[in-house]
């Protein structure tokens, strides 16, 4: 049992440290000797934990999406607010982490999502569901606003939920094109108009 605690610790030890790596540089920008030095770990033990990069960089995606969906679940349930209020609060902290010089914290979707897609299969698949994911909670959220009356949308759900993840993917990569806030600016007010809400 220590064997496999200690093997998982590892394991996740390469992708913690990862995060800032690939958060700064890319995926293919990073080698596989400069995580598992920042991580501590030997040379050459990668593959004991990893069968190849691409599957590295499954599990980092996984990993990811597990953490970020913990943390949208607990947003969109945060007691003593409406739904309408929780959405907000979901933009809000996107702005601040996409707008954040922290690399640890940025969106591994809006970082990878035009790198790997076109060179692994399986990134973009892992990519995909962790996406879907997403918008799934956002649409059940959604949902629940215009049910509460706190929201009123003009499309189904579903369809604002996914038109207003890709304003927030649009609105990261113009960010880091402009090196300014103004991209997010206009994906908040965009946010409001389409979920009906009032302008603060």
């Amino acid at each position: 049992m220590a064997r496999v605690t200690a093997h998982t610790d590892t394991r996740q030890g390469i992708l913690d440290t990862a995060y800032g790596l690939v958060g700064a540089k890319g995926f293919s920008g990073v080698g596989l000797n400069e995580i598992l030095t920042s991580a501590g770990v030997p040379k050459g033990s990668f593959y004991h934990y990893f069968g190849s990069k691409e599957a590295f960089g499954e599990a980092l995606l996984a990993d990811y999406f597990e953490t970020y969906l913990a943390g949208l679940d607990a947003t969109l349930a945060e007691p003593g607010l409406s739904h309408a209020e929780r959405l907000m609060n979901y933009w809000r902290k996107w702005q601040a982490t996409q707008g954040s010089v922290d690399y640890q914290r940025k969106c591994l979707a809006v970082k990878l999502a035009a790198e790997v897609s076109d060179l692994s299969e399986a990134m973009r698949i892992a990519l995909k569901g962790g996406t879907a994911a997403i918008i799934e909670r956002l649409s059940r959220s959604i949902a629940a606003g215009v049910a509460e009356g706190s929201l009123g949308i003009e499309s189904e759900p579903s369809t604002t939920a996914e038109d207003l993840y890709h304003v927030w993917l649009g609105a990261s990569l113009m960010a880091k094109i402009v090196r300014t806030d103004a991209p997010f600016e206009a994906a908040m007010g965009t946010t409001r108009r389409i979920l009906g809400l009032a302008s603060p």
